[in-house]
């Protein structure tokens, strides 16, 4: 066994007798864990920072893009956003032990469910370091002991944020193996964490579509996928169209390094002319590059040529692509053929529209009149979320504390015994 095969090993030894204690850990206890990280973290931020800040550099001499420095960034105000969800997910209702469905038998037993912790969990990330914390609240929240792996280009970040995790683990009396974070950047460590099947009961992968179906193959336990973010707002014949101008703008350049950006407007025939020029303009005085199909291209000379390979693109830039479309069905068509299962949105006043986007797209989230950027576990009353699953097994969209769960059924007698 070479020392990463190693390393894995003990992590997940220390992670499954963590998981063992921290089942049957109380709500209170776990609330004071999560209350006590964030005041680590206020407590410490200028060291947070300080340790982001050498990633940062280290980013720019690796030559990485402004969208992804984007997504390693970390400053007062993301720190407060990272604390704040901390404080939420506090504040949420406890899934563990919830006991629900009974329904009573001929026999007289009664027969009801009972939410458990998947036990412990691999999460595989790149990029973001706010992912770090977000990951290890929702773990720490529904009963699971998790082993972090973030992308190297983060490690200072990773570090100092797991510093702050173990302390406050530590100061409510929990085991501080319940959160670990794995701090070689070699990436046999990945390999041989999405094999640890005698101490892993899932992984969680988020980052580049490469990562993830490489992790699909290989992985020897449960997957839930986080897929790329191939995300489509459709501006429909019977939109608002000021709506559609601000949900579409909002979409792509809210921010772009994130996996809700809108990558590709749809735009029906009809839709009002002025405005659409009105918004191609903002788009472009932003400084958004927009690949059009030949019928976009008619409507500006700064749309340049989109390529069949633009369709299925995530950009994670300051990068559109646009397609003029005849029908709702075609942009259905569209969106069920080149988009990621992510989030998908329409722009319509015609509720025969909105029903038909709703049913036909195949989509973890689905959204009427409103920015892709919503699909978020925050914005969804989540608290957090640990990724969101474009797959359809064992969770879909955003996943929050109900999503690390699984359950067991739970069987009530009086002394029946089965003839």
């Amino acid at each position: 066994m070479n020392s990463i095969a190693k390393l894995v090993n003990s992590i997940g030894q220390k992670a499954k007798l963590a998981s063992e204690s921290l089942r049957v850990a109380n709500t209170k206890q776990k609330n004071n864990a999560l209350i006590g990280i964030a005041r680590q973290i206020d407590e410490n931020k200028q060291r947070i920072i300080d340790a982001n800040s050498i990633d940062i550099e280290a980013a720019k001499n690796n030559n990485i893009g402004d969208a992804l420095i984007d997504r390693l960034m970390l400053n007062e105000e993301r720190l407060d956003s990272v604390i704040e969800s901390l404080n939420q997910i506090s504040k949420l209702h406890d899934p563990i032990g919830n006991m629900s469905e009974f329904k009573e038998r001929p026999s007289g037993i009664k027969i009801g469910k009972m939410m458990v912790p998947l036990g412990v969990i691999g999460i595989i990330y790149e990029s973001r370091p706010n992912v770090t914390v977000d990951a290890a609240a929702l773990c720490i929240k529904s009963g699971n002991a998790v082993i972090l792996r973030g992308g190297s280009e983060a490690i200072n970040s990773n570090k100092a944020f797991h510093t702050c995790i173990k302390k406050g683990l530590l100061d409510a009396g929990l085991d501080s193996n319940s959160v670990q974070l794995i701090e070689v950047t070699d990436r046999e460590a990945v390999k041989e964490l999405a094999g640890a099947s005698d101490y892993v009961d899932a992984i969680i992968p988020r980052g580049g579509k490469g990562l993830i179906q490489n992790i699909s193959k290989n992985a020897k336990v449960p997957v839930i996928k986080h897929l790329d973010g191939v995300c489509h707002t459709y501006l429909d014949n019977d939109a608002d169209a000021q709506k559609g101008i601000d949900i579409a703008f909002n979409g792509k350049t809210r921010r772009y390094g994130v996996c809700n950006a809108t990558e590709t407007l749809l735009v029906h025939k009809d839709f009002e002319k002025t405005s659409l020029l009105k918004l191609i303009n903002l788009l472009i005085e932003k400084g958004v590059e927009i690949r059009g199909c030949e019928k976009s291209q008619q409507l500006s000379n700064q749309i340049i040529k989109a390529s069949d390979e633009d369709w299925a693109e995530e950009y994670l830039a300051p990068i559109l692509s646009m397609k003029i479309v005849d029908s709702v069905d075609e942009a259905i068509t569209h969106i069920n053929t080149y988009g990621s299962s992510h989030t998908d949105a329409i722009v319509t006043e015609n509720e025969e529209h909105s029903k038909k986007f709703l049913s036909e797209v195949d989509s973890s989230s689905v959204m009427v009149n409103a920015s892709t950027g919503f699909a978020d576990g925050f914005e969804y009353g989540l608290g957090a979320e640990i990724g969101i699953s474009t797959g359809k097994f064992h969770v879909r969209g955003p996943v929050g504390l109900e999503g690390l769960t699984s359950q067991k059924y739970i069987v009530m007698g009086d002394g029946q015994i089965r003839p």
